[in-house]
């Protein structure tokens, strides 16, 4: 979902870094044979994960959430040399669709899949964080944090996706909806943990930045 207008949408597109020639490659196929496509990162949000990469040069990188893969590559773009991404998902089926695009970037050396739940996956990884980028099943958004922070290495950046959760954070709540509650749990533990420093930025379905103290 995007909160801007369609035509400054576009002009904004058009003034930001173009998109990858493998990501354009990436994005079509996920549109052509995936389910639930809009969950892709896509161009201009793509384009702020590689940006925030970039500028903070993590050696170690966390995914949860993989999906097609497209936001994975977006992050490893500022991988340092010896860096490591790891990436975690829960659906087996795409698997060999995020190796396929994987294995041609030139991060291939350098990203690892992970298989299963990323509730069981993070306690296993031997690794502080430079970068986490929280992008999965919104109801355990807040479990996810308390399994990061204290991984996280000083100054490193945690990016939380979809916390504007279609506007619903801001709606009369649905008695069977256990995700929009969970979001605004999950932004109200962002704004109150002194261990970190937050600002919520209304890009696409909202992009939260977290920098740990």
């Amino acid at each position: 979902m995007n909160f801007l207008p369609k035509k400054i949408e576009e002009y904004v597109l058009r003034h930001s870094e173009d998109e990858p020639d493998l990501l354009q490659q990436l994005s079509r196929e996920t549109w052509q044979t995936v389910l639930n496509p809009a969950m892709l990162s896509e161009h201009f949000q793509g384009r702020v994960l590689a940006m925030i990469s970039k500028i903070s040069q993590p050696k170690s990188i966390l995914e949860i959430g993989t999906y097609t893969g497209y936001s994975a590559l977006c992050l490893a773009e500022g991988l340092t040399e010896d860096g490591k991404l790891h990436t975690i998902d829960h659906n087996e089926e795409l698997v060999d669709f995020q190796k396929k695009y994987f294995d041609k970037s030139a991060f291939k050396k350098q990203i690892k899949q992970h298989i299963g739940e990323a509730i069981d996956i993070i306690p296993t990884i031997k690794s502080s964080f430079d970068l986490v980028f929280i992008d999965a099943d919104k109801a355990n958004y807040s479990n996810y944090f308390n399994l990061i922070i204290d991984k996280m290495n000083s100054g490193g950046i945690i990016l939380s996706d979809n916390v504007l959760w279609y506007g619903k954070v801001i709606e009369k709540l649905d008695a069977k909806d256990i995700d929009t509650p969970a979001i605004i749990a999950y932004n109200k533990l962002l704004k109150e943990d002194d261990r970190i420093e937050t600002v919520l930025l209304p890009i696409r379905d909202g992009l939260t930045i977290s920098r740990v103290k």
